[in-house]
């Protein structure tokens, strides 16, 4: 379906959940700066909230989230204390000027921690901002979901639950350290289902150790039977360098970057054949689902935590790692859980490297996060880039992309690329002012 350029695929790019991208993150960007953008927030303004537990039961060896095992019962309650204390910290500054719209808990896993202990980060975020009934979502380990944990998320209102699945092989679970029959995925749906939760994300992967399209297909025909609401579909990034856990994959038995691509085009056209909407490159929803409606109506956005229907221009993160994001600043918490303690507790915000966006940055976003979450977006700041242009034409001859006036359109071909084509708009990429595609 879709045509195989192994040079594209090949060449280095962001996954774009912000512009600048994270990897240019700087420690000149602190606290401070925190506070500044914090105090600037204009009353009226919409606001989403981000709480990261950065704990789980057990840890997956793919993961490269920043986590730990949950181990100790004091760890937990230190850390979910100085949650709270941020949590007020930050209120107060606000004083009350943002309009909550959305929370999200995601980690590691929040069902690490006790259930009660959720349910009063909840109440403690709903009071403390002032929340009129918001869209509440969670990650969920299956591992460690009970009949408890689905009549907490009930009580907390909770709108949406994400499971991480990656693949219903048990051949490949075992290869990534991570088991959990299919029967277990079905209890805590019908769990859900039970009580009313019926928005549900299933977290699936390509490019899995020992993952062949048979074995995608099989765990797509299960995920299709159960019908979640969306689907989010990633290619799995090795990088033992970064994240030691991922060391305990054998390589070897990892598809090669031809195999991976052709998994990736499988998934797509077997979810679409099941109804499912594609929603930017690498997400799906029923199209009665929120996202789905977003999309069409051309109003998807996409952040840190990938393409979302949330509108909010300002995302504030809390906890250890937590990314808050402002119109002019991108900043991220500390990352180390007890050096994140140490400065709560010191009575600090844990703002500790990010950057701040220009008028340029921000013009780029805004055309980068519009071609990736509708497909097309403004290229008319690329007339006086040659570079730029060259690789533009390329693009257009491999017929990847389109023009539409002064738009480019990525077309049907194209959609697996969408991130090559949005580094055209890319000013901090190097390889982008040294030679074009071809190179």
């Amino acid at each position: 379906m879709w045509p195989y350029f192994p040079d594209l695929l090949a060449r280095p790019v962001p996954r774009y959940t912000s512009y600048p991208p994270a990897t240019l993150f700087t420690e000149k960007v602190d606290a401070e700066v925190q506070a500044r953008a914090l105090n600037s927030v204009v009353s009226g303004t919409a606001v989403s909230l981000y709480a990261h537990i950065p704990y789980c039961q057990s840890i997956c060896w793919y993961c490269g989230c920043n986590t730990g095992a949950a181990g100790r019962t004091h760890r937990l309650h230190a850390y979910l204390e100085a949650l709270e204390a941020e949590m007020a910290l930050v209120a107060k500054m606000l004083g009350g000027r943002g309009k909550l719209q959305r929370i999200a808990f995601g980690g590691g896993s929040p069902n690490a921690i006790e259930p009660i202990a959720f349910v009063r980060l909840v109440d403690r975020l709903v009071t403390m901002f002032a929340g009129n009934n918001p869209d509440i979502s969670v990650e969920i380990d299956p591992r460690a979901f009970s009949l408890e944990w689905a009549m907490t998320l009930a009580v907390a209102q909770v709108s949406r639950v994400s499971f991480g699945v990656q693949s219903f092989d048990p051949e490949i679970q075992a290869a990534i350290g991570r088991i959990q029959p299919v029967e277990m995925i079905e209890t805590c749906m019908a769990s859900l289902r039970a009580r009313g939760i019926s928005s549900i994300n299933f977290d699936l992967m390509y490019g899995l150790p020992r993952q062949t399209n048979e074995s995608l297909l099989a765990t797509l025909d299960h995920v299709v039977r159960m019908r979640p609401s969306r689907i989010a579909l990633f290619g799995y990034a090795h990088l033992p360098h970064i994240f030691p856990r991922q060391r305990r994959i054998d390589s070897s038995a990892l598809p090669g970057i031809e195999a991976r691509f052709e998994q990736a085009a499988i998934g797509y056209q077997r979810l679409l054949s099941e109804g499912y909407v594609p929603i930017g490159f690498d997400h799906f929803a029923l199209p009665d689902d929120p996202i789905a409606v977003a999309a069409a109506e051309g109003k998807v956005r996409r952040n840190f935590q990938g393409f979302t229907e949330d509108q909010s221009d300002v995302l504030i993160g809390f906890g250890a790692s937590a990314i808050s994001q402002f119109p002019d600043v991108i900043i991220q918490n500390e990352k180390n859980p007890g050096t994140y303690r140490e400065r709560i507790g010191a009575h600090q915000l844990a703002g500790q490297r990010g950057l701040i966006r220009d008028a340029d940055d921000q013009m780029r976003a805004r055309l980068i996060e519009r071609l990736l979450c509708t497909g097309r977006t403004d290229a008319s700041c690329l007339a006086a880039d040659s570079i730029a242009m060259t690789s533009l034409h390329q693009l257009e001859e491999r017929r990847l992309v389109e023009r539409d006036g002064r738009d480019i359109v990525i077309t049907d071909a194209g959609r697996p690329y969408a991130r090559v084509v949005a580094a055209l708009f890319d000013s901090t990429l190097p390889a982008l002012g040294t030679g074009s595609l071809a190179a």
